[in-house]
């Protein structure tokens, strides 16, 4: 540790795992429960919502959402999240992160109460609408990307920041099971009062007017949670980072950490003085310094971020078509329109609760050991390996008797991914930047990953497709089909074992010691920030 650690600083550095530690995972998690309920649950009411709207009982199936809309209504939100990423990133640098972070709270929640309240008298009015609050909700949800990433780790302690910022992470895989259980919920009570018979038996029956209240009931939930932890997030401080290297103000920072650690800390003006007047603390984020410094780390978290979430949208976002394809949800004729829901939110929890949880969890009992490199090259590793198995033999686990084999195997590649690089590449940007563009550089690589996965949405989409023209969903054009679909995400996450060696280790050490913040000016400080490379490269 650099001499020119404030004391504030080196306290939280130092300060044993304590339950204000617990209250800011907690509040900052929910943030994230809530990301994960918003983004996610769409792709349990997408096929409904195909069924209320596009039905043509001429025909011999029911209706689905044509390719355009099914790529708005599915993908709108992660552009969302995109620019909300990039702009309350920007944002949490200039403001402080707490003013900030109950803007996005707020939007969360007034826009999820608004996609269930979706209006029109036509199919389109009510898609345009839907889409319109979904793009503002996702702007919300980006914003709680950097800034509950960068308030976790300000203040954590560096024994087990990695854990705590992972931990909050984790919630996302509470927000998807949440999804899964919301929607098994509300379309088990609809189905012990409608009782309806299936699409094959009756096709105007299959689908009743009240079940348009279903998909409402399933995207307004989100809101619930949000609007628990608003009171809490008001009543946070800002972290003492920001406050003393960002906004200056010594005497603020110790006061506020002094009531949340509970012990007397020493303002230190003129130490601060002095470290803030340093040209390591005038770069900006456009300069020669930042990248001599820091430019490598921020193109390894973004590139690392972007290919990993190309692999694991086009997963999840599509997990009911892979069940469809092998067999696990019936042809949609065979159904009505609330049972298909149910089957849809019962495989989508079967695999959060086997694999995903899990593997988040694995991740926060982990990181503070192996440290986020080697937990990421391994995550890549065999997310690399289990596509290839899944994909090669396709055939053979598309076949009646292997199909468990085929949901183990890819339940094994969502264990991975979470215990694993969709965990650290959230982690490892709020640590290595410098506080005054901690936010921003989270941001930008959140929205790398966001940019992933709109590519894995809608490029998945058309490429899963047969290609056999008489097998593609409606309106669709041919495609490469699952198993070369596949083959291409293993090449991806290939890749992004590659990448990951241009991102850093920052188990144990302190965010200061991280970015080179504390150094004196002079070339060993940029050798310092520079170098704190994982292998040689």
């Amino acid at each position: 540790m650099s001499g020119g650690q404030l004391g504030v600083l080196n306290a939280l550095d130092v300060a044993k795992t304590q339950w204000y530690h617990f209250t800011a995972i907690v509040i900052a998690g929910m943030g994230f429960f809530t990301d994960a309920y918003d983004l996610f649950c769409i792709s349990l009411v997408t096929k409904l919502l195909g069924r209320i709207y596009y039905t043509d009982i001429s025909k011999p199936k029911p209706g689905v959402l044509p390719p355009n809309v099914q790529a708005a209504v599915t993908g709108v939100a992660l552009c969302g999240t995109l620019a909300g990423q990039l702009f309350f990133g920007w944002l949490g640098d200039k403001m402080g992160r707490k003013k900030v972070y109950g803007i996005t709270l707020m939007l969360m929640v007034v826009c999820s109460i608004a996609s269930g309240l979706s209006f029109g008298d036509t199919p389109n009015s009510v898609i345009a609408t839907l889409c319109f609050f979904r793009f503002w909700l996702g702007f919300g949800i980006g914003g709680d990307y950097p800034l509950s990433a960068t308030i976790m780790s300000e203040y954590a302690n560096k024994k087990t920041r990695g854990a705590f910022i992972a931990a909050v992470f984790a919630m996302q895989g509470f927000g998807i099971l949440a999804g899964g259980i919301v929607a098994l919920i509300v379309s088990s009570a609809y189905d012990h009062k409608y009782k309806l018979p299936s699409y094959e038996e009756n096709k105007t029956g299959s689908i009743v007017h009240s079940l348009d209240y279903v998909w409402r009931i399933i995207l307004m939930f989100g809101a619930v949670p949000a609007a628990l932890t608003y009171y809490w997030r008001m009543k946070m401080p800002e972290t003492a980072r920001y406050t003393a290297l960002v906004a200056r103000n010594a005497k603020q920072a110790a006061s506020d950490m002094s009531k949340v650690l509970q012990v007397e800390l020493e303002a230190e003006e003129d130490k601060l003085q002095h470290i803030v007047e340093n040209d390591n603390q005038r770069y900006g984020l456009f300069s020669k310094e930042f990248a001599k410094r820091h430019g490598l780390h921020l193109v390894g978290t973004a590139v690392t971020w972007f290919l990993l979430d190309i692999a694991f949208y086009s997963q999840n976002l599509f997990q009911k078509d892979i069940f469809t394809a092998i067999g696990w949800i019936p042809p949609s004729q065979q159904m009505n329109a609330i049972h298909e829901v149910y089957r849809i939110a019962r495989a989508q929890t079967l695999i959060a609760l086997c694999s995903t949880v899990p593997g988040y969890w694995f991740t926060v009992a982990f990181i503070d050991y192996m440290g986020r490199f080697a937990i990421q090259l391994m995550g890549f590793f065999f997310m690399t390996v289990f596509m290839f198995a899944l994909a090669i033999p396709y055939n053979h686990w598309s076949k009646k008797d292997n199909r468990i084999g085929f949901v183990v195997m890819y339940s094994l590649t969502f264990f991975f991914s979470n215990f694993g690089p969709n965990a650290t590449t959230f982690v490892v940007p709020a640590e290595i930047f410098p506080a005054r563009l901690r936010s921003t550089c989270h941001g930008i690589s959140a929205a790398a990953g966001k940019a992933g996965a709109i590519v894995g949405a809608f490029g998945f989409l058309y490429a899963a497709q047969s290609k056999d023209p008489s097998k593609t969903d409606p309106g669709y054009p041919t495609g490469i089909g699952v198993k070369n679909s596949l083959i291409m995400l293993g090449v991806i996450n290939f890749f992004g074992m590659v990448f990951t060696l241009l991102v850093p280790e920052s188990k144990g050490k302190s965010l200061e010691e991280l970015s080179g913040e504390n150094e004196e000016d002079g070339p060993e400080a940029i050798e310092i920030a520079g170098s704190a490379r994982t292998v040689p490269v």
